[in-house]
């Protein structure tokens, strides 16, 4: 064989080895990554053909799949869909998967390693693939009271049980009907989903953990109580709180809320700081105790820690390195400080738990076809967050706030309710974000919250106090409620 004919030959030689190689990396090592990604059609296609399991709630299927007259087998139904989405996501044949619906698709469909003798059983016996049932922690008449009290408004409710960390309710508004994206026609499909992403208030984005997370305002003085708790500081420990508080190194100064003055001596203590949420004496304070002492307090109630839960929480971040005057910013919960409406949540269920932060999660039990357990959520212990005497203090200052302070609105009849107000300035030329954090019955809370409504000026009252606390109050009652039946 002469030189160019051999060295052809091993360039050939070469290329179908490079062919064997690429196509045994993608048949066989990528395959599960190819299968798995949303956007893959032809697996959705595959998985129309098997009954899919369906998503509970209360017991009860609020997504299910029922037979179709088309080449799909199955129609993937959403009853309530609006109320659930933020949960459940949506399954389509056109854009894949997202929320439950992704996170737990190989359970659903059926294709989970947990599933392997039943799929082996139905191959023997001739019978059709079916997915497991996916059980969630929501509590649906909570779900609806928190949905129906925010109504149309941007925001989002989170309640959480803090002794566990199951999430009772996760609602985001405005939301979406996964229902018309589930349908077979894929030019109606295309078209409510190109007028959900043209939409400007974001229907799609689950406000309550992603997305954009926001400025926690005066609920972020909470992380700076248990700094200074922990610190040495006592409830009944004096702070400077004047009527404006000038930044070092520049010329503005920090007032607070109508430019009021907090103490008429220009002192106050730590507990009436909190409860009337004086801007001036945290500001100073957070100062006082210098950043890394708030930063380390905040990572112990779960900043910048990514979670799944699992569906992807958006972690909450703090700024990097502040100067002075931006750690007094930083202290009243802005400048760079922001967090997801779970992490608020979060908070009051760590202060509510001992001290105890519990991880956050959403699926309860997932079922076998054949209703046997695959698998259950035990309760996992996060962070230890406080002590629990700086708990108990800070629960006392919290039930003040209520009480006798800036959440008089969140107050039950008959129940001590503790709680923490915000009004978080955006840092756009758009009203502040109202903002109101609480659990109940403070002494052994079976309900922690948080509420958020966005840009809140112009609307029945334009603070934390006023438009976030009642919201809070009808959710915690629907959960005393609850507990009270034995239903929670």
């Amino acid at each position: 064989m002469n030189e160019p004919a051999r060295r052809l030959t091993v360039i050939v030689l070469l290329l179908f080895l490079a062919l064997m190689g690429a196509a045994s990396w993608i048949q066989v090592i990528n395959a599960d990554d190819l299968n798995q990604d949303p956007r893959n059609v032809r697996t959705l296609y595959r998985e129309y053909g098997n009954f899919r399991g369906p998503i509970v709630v209360d017991g009860e299927a609020v997504v299910w799949s029922t037979p179709s007259d088309d080449s799909f087998n199955y129609q993937r139904t959403y009853a309530d869909g609006p109320l659930f989405a933020s949960a459940s996501g949506f399954y389509s044949i056109v854009y894949g998967r997202s929320g439950l619906e992704q996170t737990e698709n190989e359970l659903l469909s059926g294709n989970a390693d947990e599933l392997f003798w039943t799929r082996l059983g139905n191959l023997f016996s001739g019978e059709q693939q079916q997915g497991a049932a996916v059980e969630t922690t929501l509590k649906g008449s909570l779900q609806q009271v928190a949905a129906e009290q925010l109504g149309d408004r941007a925001g989002a409710v989170v309640a959480l049980d803090p002794e566990t960390g199951a999430i009772l309710a996760m609602v985001t508004s405005p939301t979406y009907d996964p229902t018309v994206l589930a349908s077979h026609d894929t030019g109606e499909v295309n078209s409510a989903y190109e007028e959900l992403l043209a939409r400007e208030d974001g229907p799609l984005i689950n406000r309550a953990i992603g997305g954009d997370t926001y400025p926690p305002g005066s609920t972020f003085k909470l992380v700076v109580s248990a700094a200074a708790l922990e610190a040495g500081y006592t409830p009944d420990t004096q702070l400077y709180a004047p009527q404006e508080l000038e930044l070092p190194g520049t010329t503005a100064t920090i007032g607070n809320y109508g430019g009021e003055a907090c103490a008429a001596d220009g002192h106050m203590s730590l507990q009436d700081a909190l409860r009337i949420s004086c801007n001036t004496a945290f500001a100073d304070l957070g100062m006082t105790l210098g950043w890394g002492v708030l930063e380390r307090k905040a990572e112990a109630f779960g900043w910048g820690e990514p979670l799944d839960i699992p569906l992807p929480v958006t972690a909450s971040r703090l700024p990097e390195d502040p100067n002075e005057s931006q750690v007094a910013m930083s202290s009243i919960g802005q400048y760079d400080v922001r967090a997801t409406p779970l992490q608020m949540a979060m908070v009051a269920a760590a202060i509510g738990n001992d001290g105890t932060l519990m991880t956050p999660y959403l699926v309860d039990t997932v079922r076998a076809p054949d209703l046997k357990v695959i698998s259950t959520t035990e309760p996992e212990v996060m962070r230890e967050s406080m002590t629990r005497a700086d708990s108990d203090d800070l629960q006392d200052m919290m039930v003040e706030v209520v009480s006798n302070g800036s959440g008089r609105a969140a107050a039950i009849s008959g129940v001590e309710v503790a709680g923490k107000t915000g009004t978080a300035e955006t840092g756009r030329d758009t009203p502040p974000h109202a903002w109101f954090v609480s659990f109940a019955p403070a002494e052994d809370p079976v309900v922690a919250l948080a509420v958020i409504v966005e840009e809140s000026a112009g609307q029945t009252g334009s603070t934390g106090g006023s438009l976030a606390a009642p919201i809070a109050k009808a959710v915690m009652q629907e959960a005393l409620r609850l507990d009270a039946e034995g239903d929670l």
